[in-house]
């Protein structure tokens, strides 16, 4: 089947399909790397409507594949701030569940200079 004759309204069906499927990845999980694995999930899901639209809605436009290229810009960064804060979270803690860390509820020290 060529891909001149799939209709813009699967593609729209499989990315919607892909979006849910990364927001319940993303509410279901408690593991930091499910869980930045389902936010790529929806931004892909993102990047094939945008596509579909570009191809199906006006053909000799580059905005869609523009948009496309950003949301892509936007996930590559996303996985290395993910991956550089799943190291950090990593060391002190030893665990990579997100329930098990707590390092930005707790409030600093404040220590008393008259008690020292």
């Amino acid at each position: 089947m060529p891909i001149a004759s799939v209709p813009l309204s699967w593609y729209l069906i499989l990315g919607a399909a892909l979006f849910w499927v990364g927001l319940y990845g993303l509410l279901a999980s408690r593991a930091l790397i499910r869980t930045l694995m389902s936010i790529a999930l929806m931004l892909n899901a993102v990047v094939l409507n945008l596509v579909a639209f570009a191809r199906f809605v006006e053909p000799a436009r580059t905005a869609g594949k523009t948009f496309a290229l950003i949301v892509y810009a936007i996930a590559a960064a996303q996985a290395a701030l993910g991956l550089a804060l799943l190291i950090a979270v990593r060391r002190p803690h030893s665990t990579v569940a997100v329930e098990g860390t707590d390092v930005l509820n707790r409030a600093p020290r404040v220590v008393d200079e008259g008690k020292r």
